[in-house]
Parts: C-alpha cells; structure tokens; sequence
C-alpha cells in the first residue's frame, strides 16, 4: 500500500470486515427487506457516526463462511473502534456455535445482528471517549498533512527564484507574525502524535469491556438463532424450504411461531417428531412367519425363481409384463405377514371445550393432539400416503385439512391446521363419517384401501345403532383401521365405552408429558 511521508496510507478503510461486492451487495439487500436493521441503523446512527459500518461488519462476520479482519493499521482511525467490537465478537466463545447457523444464510446473520443490537448500542456507549479521541486523532492527522503540504509547497516557490511567482507588493503576514502551529511541520507532527497515543490509550481502556461484552452478547445470539432454528425444525420447516423463502415471509414464520400457542407447543411437536422418526422404520404388524407356499400377485420382492428367469427370455417379457400388471405372478406366500395400510392417514382431533384443560407441565389436551396429528402427518409423508387432518367438536362444526402426498405440505396450512380450534360438545359421527366418506372416495379414484382413521379425544359420546351398522359395513368394505387415543380422560377409554367399542386398538393418554405412550401407534401405522 502506497504510503504519504508521515506513514499514514493514501486509503483507509472503513470495514473491519474484508468482503467482497458480492456480500456487500448481500448485505444490502438484507437491509432493504429488514424493517428491524434498518430500525437499528437508524437509532445507533444518531448517536454514533460508525454505526452504519459496525452493522455491516457484524453481519459479514456472521454470514461470510471464513470471515477475515482487516489489519488495525489499514483501519480508519475513527472506525477503530468498531474493529475492535468485530475483533470482540469474533474471538469470543460463543461466535462459533453462533457461525454454525448463520454462515451462508442472509436472514439468520440478520437475526444475529438485531439480538445483539442492545448490546452493540452498549458497547458503543462504553467506547465514547475512544472514539474522541480516534476522531481528535483524524483531524490532528490531517493538519499535519496539511502542514506539511504547505511546508513542501513554499519551498517549491522559494526554489523557484526570480523565474518564480512575483513577490505581492503588500506585507507577507506570515513573515511579520511568525507561522502558527497548523502551519508548522513540526508542531503538527507532534500534535499528531499526541493525539495518536492518547486515542490508542482511551482504545486499550475501553477494550476490556468490549471483549466482555463481545462474549456476552455473541452467547446470546447464538442462543436466539439457535432456538428460532430449533423452532423451525420442530415445525417440520426444512433448511431447504426456508433458503427458498423470502426475507420478509420467513421473518413473519418466525413471529408466528414464537407467538401464541404454537410456541408452547414446540418443545413436545419436537419431542413427538423424534419419537416417530424412531419407529418409522417398523411398517408391519408382526414379522414374516414361515413360507407355506405359493400365492399370486404383484409384490417383485416375493416372485419365485422360475418367474424371474423369464425375464432372461426376450419373447417371455411381454408375458412377465402383462402377469404383473394383472398381479398374477406367482409369489411365495409366507404365514404371520401383514403389511401397514396403504391408504390415506386420517387424524380425527377433537378440538372441543374440554381439550382446552391444560395438565401437568401446562400442556394442554389440544397441545398433545395437535402434535400427535403433526407426527402422523409426517408419517404419511414419509410412506408416500396421503393425510387429513379432521378437526371436530360439535355435529355441526367440522373442518377438514388435505394434504396430498405428491403436493408439498406448505407450513402455512399446517399452521393453520394447528392453530384451529372450534370449541362446543363432541360428536363422533360427524367426523368418522365424513373420514369413511373419504377413504371410500379414495377407493373409487385410485383403487387404495386399507386407510388409517386416527380418533384422538377426551370425551364419550353416544351413537345410533344405524350409524353403527353403516359404519361396520363401510369398514369391511374398505378395509381400514380406526385407533383411537383417550387423552386424559380415562373414563373414555373405560371399560364398555362407546370408543372401545369401536376401535380396533384403543391407548388411554393420562401424562401429557410424555410421548411414548403413542409409539406403538406409530409402529402399526
């Protein structure tokens, strides 16, 4: 770097942080679409002349996958002390557990930014007198500039001589009065000096509390953009889906998700979330039993040798082809096999007053429904089934939530899934109707049977003989399974109830801490 006389170089930066155009211009399209950056900028400015270059410098730290901090001494003297706020954060503890979240990722190194903002307001605060004298610094740098400019400029003219500039006909008033300080090299030089090690002196003082300050605050960001990612994934929010999502959208996800109920019930949607993923793997009843002969149909992981080798006959293709598409190809059949369902998952959630009751640890019936529901949804997603989601309190008051399997969920509908609530009594036909209604218009459609009706409530309730009949029948013909979850209503799940009676498998839900009660439910479904 090209250098003036005094040492000082011809260009300084005002980025504690080296970047690129590329993350500047990251950087500014962050701000455009933040409201709270810009917030932020707008109050520290008014204090602080460097803050709008400090905000730069934390956000590049954060998003930038290998940041880099500039040298001091190419640093302008008055953004000093924003280099040494970055040089705080970065060197502190918890900077790296807060990086892991944030590198690459505009809006979580936005977010990182605006936790730390009361603490950038106070580091600022704490560094006023450094940044005086770093300003007093500047300005008694430039004098001496200037001084020795002039200095450099009057010997140009004296060694002009006669050829030179004519003299000026009135008094020379610097020659009668002597030069002043700002127009002596020397004095300037010293005063520069001066004004250099006083500035390096308050900067040192101050630094102690910056570095604390650093530490605290990079931990509470970490913890901030660590529990707002947590949040996400227990909402089933994928690091996919949120890079494709716009600034301002996630920006509104996020201030749903940590309002209201929905925040409450992170930690047990996540709990439930796990416990599901670990019996995922199990999707049948019972395991193979022995073979007991040969069968017909369209499973290739059964098909007999001799129907294989037909396959190494190109005349015998066609005949592989059209057996298998008629599912008569011969299979070994085997005793104890009974796969999953196939059909769509159908969670009946009774959303009724009394799901409102909150238990121990304040979770509420609703609470643990919801996340149950949520879990199953999952569940299809992953067999490539199709869900409903059925939520019902009265007969008159249902709504239903259809989430196909070869259509992205959209955490928009699944929120509005899990935030509806429609309060009144408990009827049971409306919605186990209205989910036979569906399986069987599934069955007329695309030929799937054996669905799953989930039926999770805390009340009994009666129904009529005819409904019944039409029930068994419609059960029979389709092929499906009702499982039903008493929560914290033992006397639902007592013997001779109404919901006894008409489950196949029948779980009584008195903990609501506790997820495990429901893994079986996952193994089976």
């Amino acid at each position: 770097m090209i250098g003036t006389p005094g040492g000082r170089p011809d260009e300084l930066s005002s980025a504690a942080v080296v970047a690129d155009r590329f993350d500047r211009i990251t950087w500014r399209d962050t701000y455009e679409q933040s409201a709270g950056l810009r917030e932020l900028a707008g109050d520290l400015g008014a204090r602080h002349d460097g803050a709008a270059d400090l905000l730069t410098d934390v956000f590049l730290a954060a998003y930038q996958v290998r940041p880099k901090l500039r040298a001091a001494a190419a640093m302008d003297p008055t953004r000093l002390v924003n280099h040494e706020i970055v040089a705080g954060l970065l060197e502190s503890p918890g900077f790296a557990e807060l990086h892991r979240e944030t590198a690459g990722d505009p809006y979580a190194a936005a977010m990182a930014v605006l936790a730390q903002g009361a603490a950038l307001r106070g580091m600022l605060e704490g560094s006023r007198e450094a940044q005086e004298r770093a300003e007093q610094a500047d300005e008694a740098e430039r004098a001496r500039q200037d001084a020795e400019e002039a200095a450099d400029a009057s010997a140009d003219e004296e060694a002009a001589g006669p050829d030179g500039p004519q003299a000026s006909d009135g008094p020379d008033e610097g020659a009668e009065s002597g030069a002043g300080p700002e127009r002596d090299p020397g004095a300037a030089r010293r005063a520069a000096e001066a004004a250099r090690d006083a500035a390096a002196q308050a900067l040192a003082a101050a630094s102690p509390g910056v570095r604390a300050a650093a530490r605290a605050a990079s931990a509470r960001a970490a913890a901030a953009v660590r529990e707002e990612a947590a949040l996400m994934r227990a909402w089933g929010v994928g690091a996919g889906e949120l890079e494709r999502m716009p600034f301002e959208r996630r920006a509104r996800l996020a201030e749903r998700l940590r309002t209201g109920r929905l925040a409450q019930w992170a930690e047990l949607i996540g709990r439930f979330r796990q416990m599901a993923a670990g019996e995922r793997a199990r999707k049948v009843e019972n395991t193979a039993g022995e073979l007991i002969g040969v069968t017909l149909g369209d499973d290739l992981s059964r098909v007999i040798p001799s129907e294989l080798a037909n396959l190494g006959l190109p005349g015998l293709r066609a005949v592989f082809a059209a057996r298998y598409a008629a599912g008569e190809l011969m299979l070994y059949d085997s005793q104890g096999e009974q796969t999953t369902g196939r059909g769509a998952i159908i969670a009946c959630v009774d959303t009724s007053h009394s799901m409102y009751v909150a238990g121990p640890g304040g979770v509420t019936r609703e609470a643990w429904s919801k996340a149950c529901a949520l879990a199953l949804l999952d569940q299809a997603r992953r067999a490539g089934r199709d869900f409903v989601g059925i939520l019902f309190s009265s007969a008159d008051r249902l709504r239903v939530f259809r989430f196909p399997a070869g259509e992205p969920a959209g955490i928009d509908r699944t929120l509005d899934f899990a935030e509806s609530f429609l309060g009144g009594g408990t009827s049971y036909q409306a919605p186990l109707t209205r989910a036979g209604a569906l399986l069987e218009e599934e069955f007329n459609d695309a030929a799937r049977s054996r669905g799953d009706i989930v039926l999770i409530t805390d009340d009994e309730c009666g129904v009529t003989e005819e409904w019944t009949r039409g029930w068994n029948e419609a059960k029979q013909r389709l092929g499906f399974r009702l499982f039903g979850v008493a929560v914290g209503a033992p006397r639902a799940a007592g013997s001779g109830s109404v919901l006894e009676a008409l489950c196949d498998n029948l779980r009584s839900i008195e903990d609501l801490t506790e997820v495990q009660g429901a893994a079986d439910l996952f193994r089976v479904i």
